[in-house]
């Protein structure tokens, strides 16, 4: 018999990926390839659920708070998602979105590869459900603008944080 908490739990926005478990290390597909790292470069599969019904838009971002640089590193921002799109596929791209540049000064999906020794680092695999259809970005605008931009916008988030040290 479910409680009325569980109802609650249930409508509770949230991100899942077959690839990315919430704590654990980040499968190699999901490395980047270059830099002393051997990885796919490639983007997770990701679904979201239960987003609150005044959404207009979702954003993806991707981010290491723990890179040794201010505001940490940037890996992948996807913005102007449509409201009735809940997915995206390993590697795929979402019709209609734009993907803007990140730290790697390229746009699209760029994984993990830390500083060697430098310990774990967390990825932050975050949706937000916004309250605009558009964000007003361009390809260029720097990763710590645009995320400004989806925070100020953002009525939910969800978020899968995944796990990478190079020794």
């Amino acid at each position: 018999m479910s409680s009325a908490l569980d109802k609650v739990e249930e409508n509770i926005f949230k991100l899942t990926s077959p690839e990315l478990k919430n704590q654990q290390t980040l499968p190699k597909d999901q490395v980047y390839n270059g830099f002393g790292c051997s990885g796919g470069n490639v983007s997770p599969e990701l679904h979201w659920a239960n987003a609150p019904k005044n959404t207009k838009s979702f954003a993806i971002v991707c981010h290491d708070p723990d890179a040794p640089k201010e505001n940490g590193w940037y890996h992948w921002l996807v913005v102007n998602i449509p409201s009735n799109i809940n997915s995206i596929k390993k590697g795929g791209k979402i019709d209609n979105s734009l993907e803007t540049i990140t730290d790697f000064n390229s746009s699209g999906y760029n994984g993990a590869c830390p500083p060697k020794n430098h310990g774990i680092h967390h990825y932050n695999f975050t949706i937000y459900a916004l309250d605009i259809e558009t964000i007003d970005v361009d390809k260029n605008t720097k990763p710590i603008e645009v995320e400004a931009k989806i925070k100020s916008h953002a009525i939910a988030k969800a978020a899968i944080v995944g796990l990478f040290e190079r020794k």
